[in-house]
């Protein structure tokens, strides 16, 4: 009877969690770039992007975001009835030398943020309240689902 070599069963997603903690960013330590910063090439100019957390009740859709360091003047938010756009611009209250700087990981300077919303919402309807360093925005739904629909196949 002949043997085979049996390969090891490898789990996809063990591999998948390897893989992105090997690229995983790591802190701003003295020149490194920081991950969640864009650079612009027609400009050279970083812009961050900031993190956020998009949730519903029955009747509104909302936008979260922390914002700390940053003047409510220093924020534009542009809202149509599929989409968010948050920019803005946090900075420095005083200049360190690069040299320093033993850890860098905040991000100062531009930084923007757009998102596709799940349902279409009233734009104008909208309000926005800035408390405690962190954004919300209000957008009231509209009562048609953006869903995708399938289509069936005819022959013809």
């Amino acid at each position: 009877m002949e043997e085979y070599a049996v390969e090891e069963e490898r789990d996809i997603f063990a591999e998948l969690v390897k893989s992105k903690a090997a690229s995983a960013p790591k802190p701003k330590v003295r020149g490194d770039v920081p991950p969640s910063i864009e650079t612009d090439d027609e400009t050279d100019e970083a812009e961050g992007q900031l993190t956020v957390d998009v949730f519903q009740d029955a009747d509104n859709i909302y936008v979260q975001s922390a914002v700390a360091g940053v003047s409510p003047d220093d924020l534009e938010i542009h809202i149509t009835k599929e989409s968010v756009t948050i920019r803005g611009s946090r900075e420095r209250a005083h200049t360190v030398a690069e040299n320093d700087f033993f850890y860098q990981e905040c991000f100062w300077g531009s930084f923007s943020r757009s998102i596709v919303l799940p349902q279409e919402v009233d734009s104008d309807a909208s309000a926005a309240a800035f408390k405690n360093g962190v954004l919300t925005i209000t957008m009231p739904k509209l009562g048609k689902k953006k869903r995708a629909r399938g289509v069936k196949v005819t022959v013809g």
